[in-house]
């Protein structure tokens, strides 16, 4: 993505992050979000350079932490309601919705179709809602400690993933739940 803006990557990156919660909570559509990253960076995008960019930037958010889609899987396979919360605009949620490792979940709460982000209150209210469950009855995993800790004022238990093997330890010791990594 830098190198069709001409950036370098430490550029991209400051530029990316600045809008990016407008495009999550879908104030901003993908054409506006790229071509406000472009013209922030003194740069023109031609329509092919958006779509370009939509595709790479979809892509780069559908290689999942391995392990854990099973994991999910196996948890909602016991029994226990599953939910996926995310801050993402519509393409990157499109994209993800059609890859074959994403698991089933029982509810879905995506920040570009409730249009607030993580960490707002709203956004995990409305989790809650889909999942039918009471805040002390979730575990939350997310890899922004913000989010976290959002969600754990709310009365949700949370855990900062920072690994697979990190989050694993946790969940075991603090909630006995079994974490199969491998």
């Amino acid at each position: 993505m830098a190198s069709i803006l001409d950036l370098s990557v430490p550029r991209f990156t400051e530029i990316y992050w600045q809008f990016r919660v407008a495009y999550d909570d879908a104030s901003l559509d993908p054409c506006t979000y790229w071509t406000t990253v472009a013209r922030t960076a003194s740069r023109e995008l031609a329509p092919p350079q958006i779509d370009a960019l939509v595709e790479i930037d979809s892509r780069s958010w559908s290689h999942p932490v391995p392990l854990v889609p099973q994991w999910a899987r196996e948890l909602r396979a016991s029994g226990l309601g599953t939910a996926l919360l995310s801050n993402m605009p519509a393409p990157v949620r499109d994209y993800v919705l059609r890859c074959a490792w994403l698991p089933e979940f029982d509810a879905h709460t995506f920040s570009c179709d409730v249009r607030i982000c993580k960490p707002d209150p709203e956004i995990y209210h409305d989790c809650l809602t889909k999942l039918g469950a009471k805040a002390s009855e979730v575990l939350f995993l997310d890899d922004r400690e913000p989010n976290v800790r959002a969600a754990e004022a709310l009365g949700w238990h949370g855990v900062h993933f920072t690994d697979a093997a990190h989050a694993a330890g946790e969940i075991e010791r603090r909630f006995s739940l079994p974490v199969t990594l491998g």
